[in-house]
């Protein structure tokens, strides 16, 4: 019994002799089938009861973890092996109940209602156990915690029906931080004890948002490489810290990756400055593309977004005037002859088609230039997105005119003049091709893809402009990929204000975009391309794209609705995520089918500041720049 009660102190925690509670009731929840995004719920709502105590309720939280025997620990198998089986399950709700506020009722008479609350405000500084209680609902989150008889833990997939009645105990600091990352350092190769929040030092997300009262914390990682493999998904409203969280991210895999690229569509043109001491470190190769050529430093200064802390600080000008000095700044040179690319030359060629529907012969012609020019692409490997070359314009011109001279088309017909004219298409090749050399072009982007940099940061405000360089970055890098049979460096497609891509209603542009970036996701893990979405507004996003992400960090989501489709694409209860709605900036739930010690159970994080990091290396360069100027001064007297 000794040996027993040492083993529960070793893994589980009772607050110093505060926590005493007991498994009161255990209800079945029916699923709700009634509509697609009705949101999820758990199969059982398990209900504790607690003694009160004061000191109890300060260090009681939403999304601790608990454990309670179960049946599954009373079979002969396990009595006969000394195995030990308990339900884990999640807390979701915490509240202190007193008996005598339980009996008055709106229908008693007034003075005595406000003689009895106000009674009661001292009953709660006190331990009167007679009067008061804790209650706590609590929901299984699918793993049974396993205690064999040498006094070792391990976890079990699956849920067991916990035993009503049994004692529950709180799993403590230290088995929290087995369970949730001694398979990810692992895994990851970090091997340090001690955690700190300095990127370059430590590969950690943040620190669980659990056990706050106490004086240590509890560290949280997520294995990286499978992050950016299998995708994740940042939500929250705008203000939730959604930017400052990937930019947390990205030093991580940029820091503790051997050679992993980033590709950051930044739409709100932010990332310069929030990743600008990434940006000056001369051991990363990376460049910013913007949208129009920065004359000067200052001109790029202002250009950039900067955090509201940032915007009166001269020191974060000086920062990007240092990025910009050390020539990493660019901008994207757009043609100025549009050349068409596969893609639009069939969908003109079928236009025609159209058109001429009533003449048989017509049709048949059209119909031989469509398969001239889909033989080409399949001969060099070419896909709708690429622009045609002088190669195309000689294939479809022998084409064209055989197939107006085989089916005799009118040579006073549109579509004659049409057929007769494709060589045309090598001047507006060549003037494309005399565009100023300055810049980046879609071709010198992809050769980066290739080349040392690893972060390219798009920065560029036009939509249209972003989201055609989404379709064709995307589509030649998985093309590239599926042909070269690679699948290194990995490369992480960033999407941030989703929305602007992979809106869940699209048409035109927008729909070839959505179906760009779900395309990489579906076929990109095989090749080692992965992305990461980041909206406030998930709701309005392409669901089959949110079925592909097995990562997700989900902050306050004011809409219902919004809350409902999280719960329902990645099955969480939506007990657990009203939560969120507690949350300050930078806490989030993050959960993950792969990439966190227990697959899809939600947990509670604190992620690390990016500012903090960037308020760090900016007074660190201040610093360091102090005394050379001093010595200059000096010099010069």
């Amino acid at each position: 019994m000794n040996n027993q009660g040492e083993i529960r102190k070793k893994y589980f925690t009772d607050f110093d002799g505060a926590f005493d509670g007991r498994l009161a009731r255990v209800v079945p929840i029916a699923a709700n089938y009634t509509s697609e995004w009705a949101g999820s719920a758990a199969r059982y709502d398990c209900r504790i009861k607690i003694r009160y105590n004061k000191e109890l309720m300060a260090q009681l939280e939403e999304g601790m973890l608990l454990a309670v025997k179960n049946f599954r620990g009373q079979s002969k198998k396990s009595v006969k092996g000394g195995i030990e089986r308990y339900t884990v399950m999640v807390i979701s709700k915490v509240w202190p109940q007193h008996y005598g506020l339980g009996g008055v009722s709106d229908s008693h008479y007034y003075p005595m209602q406000m003689e009895i609350i106000e009674q009661s405000v001292a009953d709660w500084t006190t331990d009167d156990q007679a009067t008061m209680m804790v209650q706590m609902t609590a929901i299984p989150i699918n793993y049974d915690l396993v205690i064999d008889s040498n006094g070792e833990i391990s976890f079990k997939k699956g849920f067991s029906y916990p035993l009503i009645g049994e004692e529950v105990f709180v799993i403590n600091m230290e088995t929290v931080d087995f369970i949730y990352n001694s398979k990810v350092k692992e895994s990851i190769g970090f091997t340090k004890k001690t955690s700190v929040a300095d990127p370059r030092k430590d590969p950690r997300v943040g620190v669980l948002r659990m056990f706050m009262e106490s004086e240590e914390e509890v560290p949280i990682y997520v294995d990286l490489p499978k992050l950016l493999r299998y995708h994740f998904g940042v939500f929250s409203f705008t203000g939730g810290g959604k930017s400052n969280l990937l930019s947390n991210l990205f030093r991580r895999i940029l820091y503790h990756g051997e050679d992993t690229k980033l590709v950051i569509f930044d739409i709100s043109c932010e990332y310069p400055f929030l990743l600008s001491d990434v940006f000056m470190d001369p051991k990363i190769a990376s460049t910013i593309v913007l949208e129009e050529e920065a004359k000067t430093a200052d001109h790029f200064a202002r250009s950039i977004v900067k955090p509201r802390d940032f915007e009166e600080d001269n020191r974060a000008n000086e920062i990007l005037k240092k990025i910009y000095d050390l020539g990493k700044v660019t901008y994207f040179n757009r043609p100025q002859t549009q050349v068409p690319t596969f893609g639009s030359l069939l969908q003109e060629i079928r236009g025609l088609r159209t058109g001429n529907s009533e003449r048989p012969t017509y049709v048949q012609a059209l119909d031989e230039i469509i398969d001239a020019v889909i033989q080409y692409m399949d001969g060099n490997n070419s896909n709708e997105h690429e622009e045609i070359d002088d190669n195309l314009v000689d294939v479809l011109d022998t084409a064209a005119k055989a197939a107006i001279a085989t089916f005799q088309v009118h040579d006073k017909s549109a579509l004659y003049a049409w057929a007769t004219t494709r060589s045309t298409l090598k001047a507006v090749i060549a003037r494309a091709k005399k565009a100023s050399s300055t810049g980046d072009t879609v071709k010198s982007l992809l050769k980066k893809l290739s080349g040392p940099e690893r972060v390219i940061c798009i920065s560029i405000a036009d939509p249209d402009t972003l989201r055609d360089l989404v379709i064709k970055l995307t589509s030649s890098a998985l093309r590239y990929r599926k042909k070269t049979f690679e699948i290194k460096p990995q490369i992480l497609f960033v999407f941030d204000e989703a929305q602007e891509f992979i809106p869940s209603q699209a048409s035109g542009h927008q729909a070839q975009t959505s179906y760009a970036v779900e395309r990489l996701l579906r076929q990109g893990r095989k090749y080692g391309l992965g992305g990461a979405i980041a909206t406030q507004r998930i709701a309005y996003l392409n669901t089959n794209i949110l079925q592909q992400l097995h990562t997700f960090f989900v902050g306050t989501l004011p809409r219902p609705y919004d809350r409902t489709v999280v719960s329902s694409s990645f099955q969480i209860d939506l007990s657990i995520l009203d939560k969120t709605l507690e949350f300050p900036p930078g806490s989030w739930l993050l959960s993950s089918y792969i990439a966190t010690g227990l697959d899809n159970v939600p947990v509670f994080v604190k992620a690390d500041n990016s500012e903090d990091a960037l308020k760090e290396y900016i007074d660190s360069s201040k610093q360091k720049s102090t005394p050379k100027t001093t010595a200059k001064k000096e010099k010069d007297s």
